[in-house]
């Protein structure tokens, strides 16, 4: 009897890790929401720490695609010539310092990227972008951030709708026009980077997702949190198997080409 021919193995999705003190330690983290959105698109998650330059072409060769997660930390302003507005919120300049110069360089190969809530905003920053340091102090926008006192069902229930621009990504992508959306964040976009095309605002117009029309590949960035409870919601993995389809044709075009 011939043997069943064997399944391709998943495509490799890096979640590059967040950087936190426990105790008196430091560890390296990933929310398991995003490991497991990762699964839900049908790849095989691996967290990685904070990489060094020469560790970077590796990891772009064992790459089938990125996840950018959200994280408490923001990116630090210094990286759009601003100063620290409130010293009071988290940063993670360990992150920042590997994860900002790695976009660029995944993009311009082609590398599928999902960037959600601080993942959209280091996206932005990587590409030449600004961010409001505090989107609630801007007049003009809402509040965006969640009850911190809230329990976590209430933080990621449905806070505002988001409505999708014509003729992008998330227009292919979903039969819905406008649907709701959580909303966690302080930060947000000031200034887009150029090149990149607004995907869904706010009804306050802040830039709810965007996508990267230039790059080779499937690249697209959210500031909601599609990970949160992403099997139960036909948005999330309607993203999520996009984001998994991209990752396997990148993968096996990657298999293809000349060694």
């Amino acid at each position: 009897m011939t043997p069943a021919p064997a399944s391709a193995p998943p495509p490799v999705v890096l979640v590059p890790a967040c950087n936190r003190v426990l105790g008196h330690h430091p560890f390296h983290i990933a929310g398991h929401k995003y490991v497991e959105a990762v699964r839900l698109a049908g790849a095989l998650p691996l967290v990685v720490p904070n990489a060094r330059p020469d560790e970077v072409d590796a990891l772009l060769e064992l790459a089938d695609g990125v996840l950018l997660t959200g994280s408490p930390s923001n990116v630090h302003p210094q990286h759009f010539d601003e100063g620290v507005h409130d010293p009071d919120l988290p940063l993670d300049q360990a992150r920042d310092a590997w994860t900002l110069p790695f976009v660029p360089k995944l993009l311009e190969r082609g590398v599928p990227l999902l960037a959600i809530c601080r993942g959209l905003q280091e996206t932005n920053v990587a590409l030449g972008g600004t961010l409001h340091q505090a989107i609630h102090r801007v007049p003009g926008f809402a509040d965006h951030r969640a009850n911190d006192d809230a329990p976590a069902e209430a933080q990621y229930g449905p806070a505002h709708d988001v409505t999708v621009e014509p003729g992008g990504v998330l227009e292919r992508l979903l039969p819905a026009r406008s649907f709701a959306v959580n909303s966690l964040h302080g930060q947000g976009v000031a200034r887009l980077a150029p090149g990149l095309r607004v995907e869904a605002r706010a009804p306050d117009g802040v830039i709810e997702a965007f996508s990267v029309p230039d790059a080779p590949g499937f690249a697209l960035a959210v500031q909601w949190h599609p990970e949160w409870r992403a099997a139960d919601n036909p948005v999330s993995m309607a993203m999520l198997r996009a984001f998994g389809d991209a990752c396997r044709a990148y993968r096996a075009r990657r298999r293809d080409r000349p060694r």
